[in-house]
């Protein structure tokens, strides 16, 4: 069963348009369509139809691995099996989810050989055994044991491409209902073609109407109702897909006051290598903030204030981000953005920098902004890799406000001015207050994702409870607790979150996402400029450390194994250049022997070769040719009537009743032929010749009585 004409081309376009990929699907429709206008034909053989089946699925396979570890298939479900909780699950089925987008979206042009070879081969479609380990399997075994081998069968995979067209169109970004509307056209389009004769074209129209009408209002109600969650549980939602790297630069919602033990990732998601003896940065920082309530850091007036940074001309992937400013020291950083633009949809994200960045090179980004606050947002390829020069003083940060660099919560000045009094900040000097602030934090307290619940009294907070009483807690406690009381000693500081650069050796280093930290930034009025201060006591490393799972190694492997195929679809690696010339030659190798070994042949449009004409199993059943004397005596089978039916019309012709008993066996053996994937034994298709055999005589003896009859002188 073919597809009607250009049904296939349209398809392509339309899945061009809604994914993105129109070129592409333009010129697959122009291949596939213009075999309508040229009539050369080749003959490919079985083996030939095989050798690009396997091509295809491990095309197919190589998809399947590219996009499972482009969407950090391994670290999330590292980290499901590891730790399986909500988080974790939500994390892996939307890796999956995405992989199995990515798939989708890449299947018309994966099997577009096979497709393209069977439009342009002699018999018009494919050997079963080509696509099928159970045909092959058989034949095998019938080879094997002298047993008569199945017969050639051959399937036209049209509609099994076009169903694979259809599914791929669907994973696209618009919002809109364009793919709806255009799949309705292109079903209806083919359904015409084999649309019942039984039924009446108002009621055909009719039931298909109510059909696309039910699918439409339902589609929509379901996506109503998805916007209806998003906007009304938001929180449920992110908890649902959790979140690996990347920081908001807007707010930073803290696990203060959160119960249980605080699992995190240990993915990697940076790369980080110095050179010339470079010294490795302590800290890479995303983004800073100002105001603090009710647990959630935002970044007050820093929160719109970005602004544009312009590439250097003419050097190539250069930005400026400090002039006047000498760096001495650089570091090579690779990592990737997690966002995405909303009105373009390219990877978006906030750069992990070091405190003091400057200028980055070789950063190949389309877009990059900046705020007030010291954070960095790029636009660009979902990996980067770029070098970042920095040095101690001036960052990009704007200089302390005392409107918001001062501001304490109402809720939580008692607690900071009782402490700030108890240790005697107000009368010391800035590095007297920094020294004392931090023993008291170093002495005091202790490291820990761990927090049980208690019920808080009158008056208290969650930050109090840690100060005067648990004296325990994770980064978020210590950095949020020493910028306000910082602040209540009368010094202006923020709050930065990123990472912490621990692991690695010599000028080779990792960051996980375990390593996200949070620290303070304090004013220097004498330099002008902001300085890290980290109360966190660095026990918390060895305390995240002893949380690695056995199969870390695994882990590890499979990230940088998704590094190496980031940097090949990027264009940040070298080996693509290497494979494209390793693979074009075996690719022509594989052409020329598929297309040249076998002769060319022109197909006639109004001949069919006795191998078409038995295309589909048991098209070659002797009930065909009892059919068609039948149709000579005037009991023609009406168009999709059954086989039953028209059988009753049989044998209420004058002069065939006797083939009722007959009929109904031969038509249990032709059934069984056509359908069964078994097909018939020696036996029983020697019995369907015989019976048909005897019908056919029974037939013709009838036909020579008539003849007689009517030649007899009355």
């Amino acid at each position: 069963m073919k597809p009607p004409p250009f049904l296939l081309g349209v398809a392509l376009l339309f899945w061009g348009w809604q994914s993105d990929f129109f070129i592409p699907g333009a010129l697959m429709a122009v291949v596939l369509e213009a075999a309508r206008f040229v009539r050369l034909r080749w003959e490919f053989s079985e083996d030939d139809f095989s050798r690009v089946w396997t091509f295809c699925s491990l095309l197919f396979l190589a998809a399947v691995v590219f996009a499972f570890t482009a969407n950090e298939g391994p670290a999330t479900f590292g980290d499901f099996f590891q730790n399986p909780n909500f988080r974790t699950q939500g994390g892996a089925g939307l890796s999956t989810a995405r992989t199995g987008a990515a798939l989708f979206r890449w299947l018309p042009m994966i099997f577009f050989p096979f497709i393209t070879m069977q439009t342009f081969s002699v018999r018009d479609a494919v050997p079963l055994a080509a696509v099928s380990l159970l045909v092959r399997r058989r034949r095998k075994k019938a080879k094997q044991f002298g047993g008569p081998i199945p017969p050639a069968r051959n399937v036209n995979i049209g509609y099994f491409y076009f169903v694979a067209v259809a599914l791929s169109a669907g994973v696209h970004p618009a919002e809109n209902n364009t793919y709806f509307w255009g799949i309705a056209v292109l079903l209806t389009w083919a359904l015409w073609a084999h649309r019942s004769r039984r039924f009446a074209l108002p009621v055909w129209v009719g039931a298909l109407a109510l059909a696309v009408g039910l699918g439409f209002f339902g589609q929509r109600g379901l996506g109503q109702l998805q916007s209806f969650l998003e906007q009304h549980y938001p929180r449920w939602f992110a908890r649902l897909v959790g979140r690996r790297f990347g920081f908001d630069p807007t707010r930073n919602q803290t696990a203060l006051g959160n119960i249980g033990d605080l699992k995190s990732s240990d993915a990697i998601g940076i790369w980080l290598e110095t050179q010339n003896k470079d010294p490795m940065p302590d800290y890479l920082r995303e983004a800073s903030y100002r105001i603090y309530k009710s647990h959630v850091w935002s970044a007050g007036s820093s929160k719109t204030d970005f602004t544009g940074i312009n590439e250097d001309f003419p050097n190539a992937q250069g930005w400026t981000l400090l002039r006047g400013k000498t760096n001495t020291t650089s570091v090579n950083i690779t990592c990737y953005l997690q966002g995405s633009a909303k009105d373009s949809g390219n990877p978006l994200g906030l750069l992990p920098l070091p405190h003091g960045s400057a200028r980055l090179e070789q950063l190949p980004a389309y877009v990059l902004k900046n705020n007030s606050a010291g954070a960095v947002l790029a636009e660009g390829p979902r990996l980067l890799m770029f070098d970042s020069w920095f040095s101690p003083g001036a960052s990009l940060d704007s200089p302390a406000d005392e409107s918001e660099d001062y501001n304490i919560p109402p809720d939580e000045r008692p607690a900071f001015d009782a402490l700030a009094a108890e240790l005697g900040l107000k009368g010391m000097s800035r590095e007297q207050k920094l020294r004392t602030v931090l023993a008291h934090f170093r002495n005091n307290f202790t490291y820990s994702t761990w927090q049980g619940f208690t019920r808080l009294k009158a008056g208290e907070t969650h930050l109090s409870r840690f100060l005067f009483q648990t004296h325990s807690g994770h980064c978020e406690y210590f950095a949020t607790a020493t910028v306000l009381l910082l602040r209540a000693a009368d010094l202006q500081a923020r709050y930065a979150v990123g990472y912490a650069v621990h692991e690695g050796r010599g000028n080779k280093f990792v960051v996980r996402a375990s390593d996200a930290h949070a620290w303070c930034l304090v004013w220097d009025e004498k330099t002008k400029a902001w300085e890290n201060f980290d109360t966190t006591p660095p026990s918390w490393v060895e305390v995240e450390g002893k949380r690695k799972s056995l199969f870390q190694w695994f882990k590890d492997l499979w990230s940088l194994l998704g590094l190496e195929f980031s940097k090949f679809r990027y264009g940040q690696s070298h080996v693509r250049q290497y494979l494209i010339l390793a693979v074009v030659p075996v690719l022509g190798l594989l052409l020329y022997r598929i297309i040249f070994r076998r002769g060319r042949k022109r197909h006639s449009g109004d001949k069919t070769t006795e191998e078409e004409l038995f295309d589909w199993p048991g098209m070659d059943s002797d009930f065909y040719q009892l059919e068609i004397k039948l149709t000579e005596r005037g009991v023609a089978r009406g168009a999709s009537e059954p086989l039953n039916e028209w059988l009753r019309r049989v044998v209420e012709k004058p002069g065939l009743s006797e083939l009722r008993a007959p009929m109904v066996e031969i038509l249990r053996l032709h059934y069984r032929y056509r359908f069964d994937p078994n097909g018939l034994s020696t036996a029983d298709r020697e019995a369907l010749k015989r019976q048909a055999a005897s019908c056919l005589e029974l037939l013709a003896s009838e036909e020579q009585v008539l003849k007689e009859e009517t030649a007899a002188p009355v």
